[in-house]
């Protein structure tokens, strides 16, 4: 892998002191690869993680797991100096797994609350948002369906769009995992440029009503950011300068230009996994704006320590993963965090 770039991010930069700020927060993304718990639900294809199946998936399996995601947590609010304010989930079972990461030892401080619905997926993986109450105040939440009229059989996970105040003001975050690219980039690009329409459609009718609103978009695209679905259809740019009114900024547009990325792929680096603000939120319009410490050269992070990487072999600087094919690694995911900051 010695031509495949990593980020080379130093956390260490992240623990300062902000002047001139009142508030300084970090807001999270994180597909944990196939959390489930080892019950059989027969109404989703799960089989496969129960301890009769073909990973073996224990209840000690599954404790690993849970300690291993929430010290992610742990170590970026080490980072950031504070816990995450907003962590946004894919590949969660259901809402059992998600109240055991709250209640895990390393985060029971935060005391995270839940954002979570059922999703149609049909191995039963869904999104979901863990928030901290004592900064965001809960005002309603909704999972958007991404229905494909041509094809009543299609099944994917929902969108989850959750609205919050911080001091304030007004917030609509949505987490997102679009459609696999199974049977190839270009034959499944469709159907993430539908996720992407039926997204870009409830941002345009939010901000048509209320155009202070600010928007925070993440999630696991299964796209990278100077992909038709992100750049041009959801309308998510990289360069501050060119956004028109409505586009949103997407930070790691630069990252991946410069080769960095969350997943590896036939030795080179994908960035499916971003985190997306609304334009008012790097324009210095007051309240919260999008946030870089100064010797940082992105506005966007990812989360990439060692801990978190393959130390040795051919995939030396991968994800460490939980499993490789049926073989159980003992890793956190196949997948690196990201997260960004705000200040007001």
């Amino acid at each position: 892998m010695k031509h495949l770039k990593r980020a080379t991010t130093s956390i260490a930069l992240l623990l300062f002191t902000v002047v001139g700020y009142s508030q300084t927060h970090s807001i999270m993304f994180y597909n944990v690869e196939n959390l489930y718990d080892t019950q059989r639900d027969t109404t989703i294809y799960d089989e496969d993680f129960t301890p009769e199946g073909i990973y073996k998936w224990d209840d000690k399996k599954y404790w690993v797991k849970i300690d291993r995601l929430t010290e992610v947590f742990q170590k970026i609010g080490e980072a950031t100096g504070g816990f995450p304010i907003l962590i946004g989930l894919c590949e969660v079972e259901n809402r059992g797994v998600l109240q055991d990461l709250t209640h895990a030892p390393r985060v029971q401080a935060a005391r995270y609350q839940i954002v979570h619905y059922d999703s149609p997926d049909a191995r039963g993986m869904d999104v979901a948002f863990l928030y901290r109450s004592d900064v965001i105040e809960y005002v309603s939440s909704k999972p958007i369906p991404v229905r494909d009229p041509t094809n009543p059989r299609f099944r994917t996970r929902d969108i989850l769009w959750f609205t919050g105040t911080i001091d304030g003001e007004i917030f609509h975050f949505f987490v997102n995992h679009w459609p696999s690219r199974r049977g190839g980039e270009r034959a499944s690009a469709p159907r993430r440029e539908l996720a992407a329409s039926i997204l870009r459609h409830v941002i345009d009718s939010l901000k048509h009503v209320d155009a202070t609103a600010k928007f925070v978009v993440m999630g696991d695209f299964n796209d990278d950011p100077n992909n038709n679905s992100v750049e041009r259809v959801l309308r998510a740019k990289g360069n501050i300068k060119n956004l028109r009114e409505g586009d949103l900024f997407n930070p790691f547009h630069a990252m991946h230009r410069a080769g960095l990325g969350t997943l590896p792929w036939n030795d080179a680096w994908n960035l499916f996994d971003m985190i997306m603000v609304s334009q008012n939120m790097v324009n210095n319009s007051g309240g919260f704006q999008l946030y870089s410490p100064a010797k940082s050269k992105y506005y966007g992070f990812i989360f990439n320590k060692p801990f978190l990487m393959q130390q040795e072999g051919r995939f030396k600087g991968y994800p460490w993963r939980t499993y490789v094919g049926n073989t159980y690694r003992g890793g956190y995911s196949d997948h690196f965090p990201v997260y960004i900051l705000i200040s007001n």
